[in-house]
């Protein structure tokens, strides 16, 4: 009863925490409802099937399950068979996937599934699309499209594929995207078999079709019905929602540790005002656990009640979120905002759980108050550092300062999550160590102003001085939103010079050609350009467990001997890594998967195919060459589908851009047009981390102010008492205002210094450039603008309410 008295008689003073957990839980909610619903959907053109027959699935160098390898003509055929007598199944369908793409106007149709848009024509019983006019292809020269695409039957379309141009007679149109060849044209296009589709009878036992299929894979592969059919996506689709899932992942984080941040500092500043109540509580005879108990139990309401209205909030903005990711392109396209149960029980789990652990250091504190603590002021206690808080803040501060060391050598892909970790342990370090620095800093700051005479200059530091945690306490949500700010407006500009210069270093001298348009470049392009790097992408299966001849060719007659890893391998057609039966290996890759220089191994290709290699080389690791390197007519024999990557023609070389779907670019150029490609989502992610941060951090700094100047209303009396004016004492207040948050931008500015100082090192290292550090001026201005005038407003607000009562 006491815990939900004190919550009903003192809100003013929890609800500054109160609305720091709602904003907190409300972008947690939010988060998790937009990842939910943006989970993996069956594909429309699979909602004709009952059951999904897939490959078994390979794994990658790390043991992460990856993607499936497919069967070979051989092996596919006697499974479809079996399959398509399973009592129930009308059809069981072969389903391919390849690039196809309409050239109009001399310019591919823009479409962003191209790379997956050709199929065989028993593909479009999946869905099922049916003929809108015309017949199905019978013959290699014959398509039938979407209507959409506006093709009269009988007329010819040129369409892109792997080869290049090509010319095709439209003979049908159906009701689906897509372009739907006959059955042996996309054999040839993609021999290997990914996934069988099966198509039942109508009012068939769709469990016992799975049952039976099942039987028939065996350990071959499996099947997959009901939302387990969602696995096949395609790789744009895939690639929005990874992209979409490490932004509001970010976002979460960023958020989680904020609330924390500063639940934990506004209720460590409301306990602290509230050591004479708990002193008088400790005289009448309660016992410091029950003291405990009650703040953790006040958190503990106050928690669930923002967290209660965080999930309401967090669900009216998820549509919000969700039309910015799709603004942004990392979106599944027509995703649907859905509310499950588990992201509002997480929230409110969140929202109490931070609650209590903020409280769970303000409720030790308040644990030690003793009885005669009721005579004393509350600020009495107020005053330096404690010895836990000295060990604590040296800790993380040392904590902090490796991680900023780790920053420099850290590798490419860790460099930007080291530099954030350790400018949230050099922020929370801050805070810790903030009162050693305010009485100092204080006195340096005023010193100029005493002597004009007057008492404010000298009210104000006397207030630093005498309440340093208090004062820490205001700093804190600063140090956090100027941190932040710096921090990532200072890495992307960082990023911004650093990687276009190193990229055009890379490849000075040399003309790219570059898809435009299309997902990659055709065999025609490469023909255009027969000189220079034109690098053959696929993915490939390396048997493992092969120690012996025996061995290896038993995994080369049987895929399922030991297990695959998956890799992406790279046909080349540069004359060292292009020898006949030989692979080039880097160091990482040659170790991870137990091979060494001479060593023979079965690596099986995406036709189903298996191939015993030589491991010609195992040089350092280089991405321009890649890990896994092979002759270039080797990939293609094995998959005809794949597409190249830029073309690099040397400056002896011309190089062409006939071929319609392709751009010439310089060294400069490119490396511009290649880092502009995700500056964009690089600037959004920064920009919205930078808002929630700064706007997090400035509604806790109006609520810490006003609960601070509401706390000093019988100083106020003192002093207007003593002949002070209502105009006096309002610039006092802004004074101490103003100075507290300089003294926490300042701070915040320096604690993202080393961190950014590491990553433009490593950067340096990285990129064989001279890269210097970057901050961006507006940024900061705005952090520290926001929060000053927010802390101003708030003070100023609370403290003339109080004087007016007073004169009242």
């Amino acid at each position: 009863m006491l815990i939900l008295a004190n919550v009903r008689t003192r809100w003013s003073s929890l609800l500054g925490t109160f609305v720091a957990v709602l904003v907190g839980v409300a972008l947690i909610t939010t988060t998790l409802v937009i990842y939910d619903s943006a989970k993996p959907e069956v594909q429309p053109r699979y909602a004709g099937t009952a059951a999904l027959a897939l490959p078994r699935q390979a794994v990658d160098a790390d043991g992460s399950p990856e993607d499936r390898m497919p069967w070979g003509s051989s092996e596919a055929e006697p499974l479809v068979s079996g399959l398509d007598q399973v009592p129930g199944v009308a059809h069981a369908v072969v389903d391919r996937s390849f690039y196809a793409q309409a050239i109009e106007n001399g310019k591919p149709v823009s479409d962003e599934g191209a790379l997956e848009s050709g199929h065989g024509w028993g593909s479009a019983r999946t869905a099922p699309y049916a003929l809108v006019s015309g017949r199905a292809p019978r013959t290699a020269d014959e398509v039938v499209v979407d209507r959409d695409l506006r093709a009269a039957v009988g007329k010819a379309l040129t369409v892109n594929i792997t080869e290049g141009r090509r010319q095709f007679t439209v003979v049908g149109t159906v009701d689906g995207p897509g372009y739907y060849f006959s059955e042996a044209f996309a054999a040839r296009q993609q021999p290997g078999v990914g996934a069988i589709a099966l198509v039942t009878d109508k009012g068939a036992d769709t469990a016992a079709v799975v049952a039976a299929a099942k039987k028939v894979l065996g350990d071959k592969g499996d099947v997959l019905s009901g939302d387990a059919r969602a696995e096949p996506q395609p790789q744009y689709i895939a690639h929005k929602r990874f992209l979409g899932v490490q932004l509001i992942s970010a976002m979460a984080l960023l958020g989680l540790f904020t609330t924390v941040f500063v639940v934990a500092s506004m209720l460590v500043l409301a306990t602290g005002m509230r050591r004479r109540e708990i002193g008088l509580l400790r005289t009448i005879g309660a016992a410091p656990h029950q003291v405990k108990r009650m703040i953790l139990g006040e958190a503990a309401v106050v928690g669930l009640l923002g967290s209660i209205a965080g999930c309401v909030v967090g669900v009216a903005a998820a549509p919000l979120l969700r039309n910015i990711l799709q603004g942004l392109a990392v979106a599944p396209p027509d995703m649907q905002v859905t509310v499950a149960a588990w992201p509002l029980l997480t929230g409110c789990a969140v929202g109490i759980g931070v609650s209590v652990i903020g409280a769970w250091t303000a409720g030790r504190k308040a644990a030690r108050v003793a009885p005669i603590e009721a005579l004393l002021d509350s600020r009495a206690a107020n005053k330096g550092m404690g010895r836990g808080r000295w060990i604590a803040g040296l800790a993380v501060l040392g904590t902090g300062v490796l991680l900023a060391v780790g920053t420099t050598t850290s590798s490419a892909d860790n460099r930007i999550n080291m530099a954030i970790f350790a400018t949230m342990t050099l922020i929370v370090a801050a805070a810790l160590l903030t009162p050693v620095f305010l009485a100092p800093v204080g006195r340096f700051l005023t010193a100029p102003f005493q002597r004009g005479g007057s008492a404010a200059p000298v009210l104000i530091r006397a207030e630093l001085v005498a309440n340093p945690r208090r004062a820490a306490s205001l700093a804190a949500p600063v140090i956090a939103a100027v941190g932040f700010a710096v921090l990532l407006s200072g890495m992307v500009e960082t990023m911004r010079v650093a990687y276009p210069a190193g990229e055009a270093l890379k490849v000075a001298g040399q003309t790219i050609v570059t898809a435009d348009g299309t997902p990659g470049n055709t065999d025609e392009v490469v023909t255009a350009n027969p000189v220079g790097k034109a690098a053959l992408p696929t993915r490939a299966f390396v048997l493992k467990d092969a120690k012996n001849a025996k061995d290896i060719r038993d995994s080369a007659q049987d895929a399922n001997a030991g297990d695959a890893t998956v890799l992406d391998v790279l046909g080349s057609r540069d004359p060292r890594w292009s020898k006949p039966g030989a692979a080039v290996l880097g160091e990482h890759i040659a170790k991870d998967l137990g091979l060494r220089k001479n060593q023979k191994v079965p690596v099986r290709f995406t036709d189903g195919a298996t191939v015993i290699l030589r491991v010609g080389s195992v040089l350092p690791d280089d991405p321009a060459r890649g890990d896994f390197v092979v002759a270039r007519d080797l990939v293609r024999a094995h998959d005809p589908a794949a597409l190249t990557d830029d073309i690099f023609v040397p400056g002896s070389a011309k190089a062409s851009a006939a071929v319609p779907g392709t751009a010439l670019h310089d060294a400069a150029a490119y490396a511009l047009a290649d880092y502009e490609t995700d500056a964009k989502l690089t600037d959004s992610l920064a920009m919205m981390l930078i808002v929630i941060a700064v706007g997090y951090s400035v509604i806790a700094v109006a609520n810490s102010m006003a609960m601070a100047a509401h706390g000093r209303r019988r100083d106020f009396a003192v002093m207007k008492s003593a002949g002070g004016t209502v105009r006096q004492l309002l610039l006092v207040s802004v004074g101490e205002t103003c100075l507290v948050i300089v003294i926490g931008a300042a701070l915040g500015i320096l604690v993202t210094l080393p961190p950014l100082a590491g990553m433009a090192s490593g950067l340096s290292q990285s990129t064989s450039s001279d890269v210097s550090l970057h901050l961006s001026g507006g940024t900061l201005s705005t952090a520290v603008a926001g929060t000053l005038v927010a802390a101003v407003l708030a003070g100023l607000a609370v403290t003339a309410k109080t004087l007016r009562r007073q004169s009242a």
